[in-house]
């Protein structure tokens, strides 16, 4: 580990400003989803899978981006970077603020994703700085802890504001939490991408460093992995509003229900951090993606052709996939930047965006699928999820 880290922060502090960073994607998702109706009705368009694409577009931005920050990254260093996709996200928050339309709207969600990718891609680059194997790992792993708590809070806070004030204030607030954590990170982090290991900023840099990405097959398997459960885990923020509020009619509950959710896939994250250091990684995650296929294949042989089951049913087998998500998330993400740290934001570019463009078609075309059951979620779980295990046959032995 280099001695960039200890010089102002704690790696208790260094957890948490990495984990505030990301955080950003999650508040400015699950925040929203509280107000799709009420955005809808504003922009005149309440047709479901439309409103979908304001969660959806949101990802493809962050596909986006990721090419772009991941790449200059190498060569500006992480800070700078950061800096200029958070500007962006700043200017487009007010795009989405003052849209009257859905073009407008999707517009903006997309230019939010693109700013937002330079914290999220830049702080897996900083990670992958200091830290390497399953120690990588761990710090992923505690790092999600605080980051997964986000999408337990932010649809409780969305509805609170949404009532309180209105919808265009949820995007007011986002603004703010970006501004507060921009100058936290700017004060507190030191630079990690030390002077000899930046790469010059040339035409050719992109293209050399997909070449060499490409040389690992573990990056690339495990990227495929990544856009496969990201797809999963995409269809269900798209659809949650649609299964719980439409098809459950649990309108004020929703936000709750969500957290709850939400509350399995950080036990498991933080469980991980523990267990990955003993069982490594790939058997973790192997194990996790094996509990994934069975929980969803389970569910649609009870309930195939049939209605909705109770709540209740339903947020079990929706808890188990959470905890499997857990498991898996954080290791794929660090199995697949395990060989590449020589090229890591070239490396983590190209991995968020091959798993984005995996993941964002697959949730549009499931999400249109999900009208008056939830059936649909779990084959798109159960699809990912072998394909997943089908995909772990090429690795090297």
């Amino acid at each position: 580990m280099q001695i960039v880290l200890k010089k102002k922060t704690s790696e208790l502090e260094f957890i948490a400003l990495m984990a505030f960073l990301m955080a950003n994607v999650a508040l400015s998702i699950d925040s929203i989803l509280p107000c799709l109706s009420a955005i809808g009705n504003a922009i005149g368009n309440s047709k479901n899978s439309d409103l979908q694409q304001i969660i959806t577009m949101i990802f493809l931005g962050l596909g986006i981006g990721q090419l772009f920050f991941g790449t200059i990254s190498d060569s500006l260093g992480r800070k700078p970077s950061v800096l200029i996709g958070v500007l962006i996200f700043l200017f487009s928050s007010f795009i989405c603020i003052y849209a009257q339309s859905l073009e407008m709207m999707l517009f903006g969600r997309v230019l939010q994703g693109i700013g937002l990718s330079a914290p999220r891609i830049i702080c897996i680059s900083i990670i992958r700085d200091l830290y390497k194997g399953n120690q990588m790992a761990r710090i992923m792993s505690f790092i999600s802890v605080i980051f997964i708590s986000v999408p337990m809070v932010a649809p409780i806070l969305g509805q609170f504001i949404l009532k309180m004030y209105n919808w265009q204030s949820v995007f007011y607030f986002q603004v703010l939490f970006s501004f507060i954590v921009l100058v936290w990170f700017f004060i507190r982090q030191e630079e990690t991408l030390i002077a000899s290991m930046k790469i010059k900023l040339t035409k050719n840099l992109f293209i050399n460093g997909t070449k060499e990405f490409f040389r690992y097959k573990d990056s690339v398997v495990f990227t495929l992995i990544s856009g496969c459960m990201t797809g999963g885990f995409m269809v269900f923020l798209s659809s949650s509003k649609q299964i719980f509020q439409d098809q459950y009619g649990l309108i004020d509950e929703f936000a709750y229900i969500f957290a709850g959710i939400s509350f399995f896939l950080g036990v498991a994250t933080f469980l991980n951090g523990s267990l990955v250091v003993k069982l490594g990684m790939k058997k973790l995650s192997t194990k996790a993606l094996y509990l994934f296929n069975f929980s969803a294949l389970a569910y649609l042989v009870l309930f195939y052709n049939t209605q909705n089951p109770p709540i209740y049913i339903l947020l079990s087998f929706m808890g188990i996939q959470f905890l499997s998500l857990g498991f898996i998330f954080g290791n794929v993400t660090a199995l697949a930047m395990q060989p590449i740290g020589h090229i890591a934001g070239i490396g983590a570019s190209l991995r968020g965006f091959i798993s984005t463009i995996i993941a964002v078609p697959f949730a549009i075309i499931v999400g249109l699928f999900i009208d008056k059951t939830a059936i649909p979620l779990f084959l798109g779980f159960l699809s990912c999820g072998l394909i997943s295990l089908f995909l772990l046959r090429f690795l090297p032995k």
